[in-house]
């Protein structure tokens, strides 16, 4: 299988095909999708829209060319932009500005060719090349094994492989790649990779998991003061919070949000953060449930997972979504206060494990220091997280 579309069964007016036994558009939407849970109903753009985006390009390419001002005494206006969504045409050198993607290519001028030009680890390029063909097969990138989609994603992954042959390859890793190949050339994808997974998820594609795990945990604890009613509801049917949010976090939403509210996560998320993901998975949770007759039809865990797994288009639309998300009713601070704490307390429950003798397996991240992030602290990655804003100066990130 090459996962090219093939015009196997054609509609009468041409503009639709079966692929793969789904109904594919020949003509892709607007982010590239011919079908699948991903397609998009493009509508018609009111035309006063069109003067409000061009507005928005503008400000947003000032913004960009004079980064080190806002970034150091605008950074509200910076986040509340991003809240807003980038247009898409400033999206992918937004998010190298804001992850600092740019700045990390920029101090390792060749390192990505030098990467690229050795072997790698067989075990890792096997796994890879297994998993290429599932990462958006309907989209116009990725529909052809020979296609620049799965090329460039397989180049991307590689290069981290060896760049971190300790962790080395990980499922989750492939739909962000993915993401971050739709949007710009490798080398710039791989330079924002780097920076998703060694400074936004530290530890999240270890061995183990236990960051995301951790995670799991300082998620549910968050659910108790956002709704009490939906916390209950899943703790007394003992549903583990990695059943349902591994995918959600690990992926960063790709896998789980209609496109047009993927993309919007993901721009909060380069300038604000995990936090984010905590926020988008709250949201998810309270509003999957929020109805007293949806917590009825769901006496046991496996219901729960079944609407969980389905998400309801009144949860998951990009306009009911993102506001839900910015308005979780936690005071800023005590939100962050709250996920840094939750989470040393759970760090430090692990290390008591490890004491006991009851968990032996030691982080692989604890034993090797990474030469791009040398300041990273490494014995406890999952606490080196962008719970706050980034750094002020960029050129901190060497």
């Amino acid at each position: 299988m090459n996962g090219s579309l093939n015009q196997t069964d054609v509609d009468d007016d041409a503009s639709s095909v079966i692929y793969g036994g789904s109904i594919a558009s020949t003509v892709p939407d607007r982010y590239g999708f011919f079908g699948g849970s991903q397609f998009s109903h493009d509508t018609e753009i009111n035309p006063a829209m069109i003067a409000i985006f061009r507005k928005r390009e503008l400000k947003w390419l000032n913004m960009l060319d004079d980064w080190e001002k806002y970034m150091t005494y605008k950074y509200k206006k910076v986040r509340d932009r991003c809240r807003k969504g980038i247009p898409s045409s400033i999206r992918p050198r937004a998010w190298q500005y804001l992850c600092g993607g740019g700045v990390l290519m920029e101090k390792n001028k060749g390192v990505f060719d030098d990467l690229l030009a050795q072997p790698g680890d067989p075990k890792w390029l096997d796994d890879i090349r297994k998993d290429l063909h599932r990462q958006f097969p309907m989209h116009e990138m990725f529909a052809d094994s020979n296609g620049p989609g799965q090329v460039e994603l397989f180049r991307v992954l590689k290069a981290y492989t060896i760049l971190n042959p300790v962790d080395g390859y990980f499922q989750g890793q492939a739909p962000v790649a993915a993401m971050l190949v739709m949007h710009m050339p490798a080398e710039e994808a791989f330079w924002c990779m780097v920076a998703i997974c060694e400074r936004y998820l530290p530890g999240y594609y270890s061995q183990g998991l236990e960051a995301v795990q951790i995670d799991g945990d300082v998620l549910v604890a968050l659910l108790r003061k956002v709704s009490p009613s939906v916390h209950r509801h899943l703790t007394k049917q003992k549903l583990d919070p990695v059943l349902f949010m591994m995918e959600w976090f690990m992926c960063i939403y790709t896998r789980t949000l209609p496109w047009s509210s993927v993309l919007r996560v993901w721009d909060m998320f380069f300038c604000e953060g995990v936090k984010v993901l905590f926020r988008v998975g709250l949201v998810i949770l309270k509003y999957s449930f929020i109805k007293p007759k949806t917590m009825k039809e769901c006496p046991t865990m496996y219901e729960s997972m079944e609407v969980l797994r389905h998400l309801h288009t009144s949860v998951t639309e990009e306009n009911v979504l993102v506001p839900r998300v910015i308005c979780i009713t936690f005071q800023q601070n005590l939100f962050d206060y709250l996920i840094e704490l939750l989470r040393l307390i759970d760090v430090e429950a692990a290390h008591q494990r490890r004491r006991d003798g009851t968990c032996t397996q030691e982080s692989s991240r604890a034993k090797e220091e990474s030469c791009f992030f040398p300041s990273r602290q490494l014995k406890m990655p999952c606490l080196i997280s962008f719970l706050l804003p980034f750094p002020v100066k960029r050129q901190s990130i060497s």
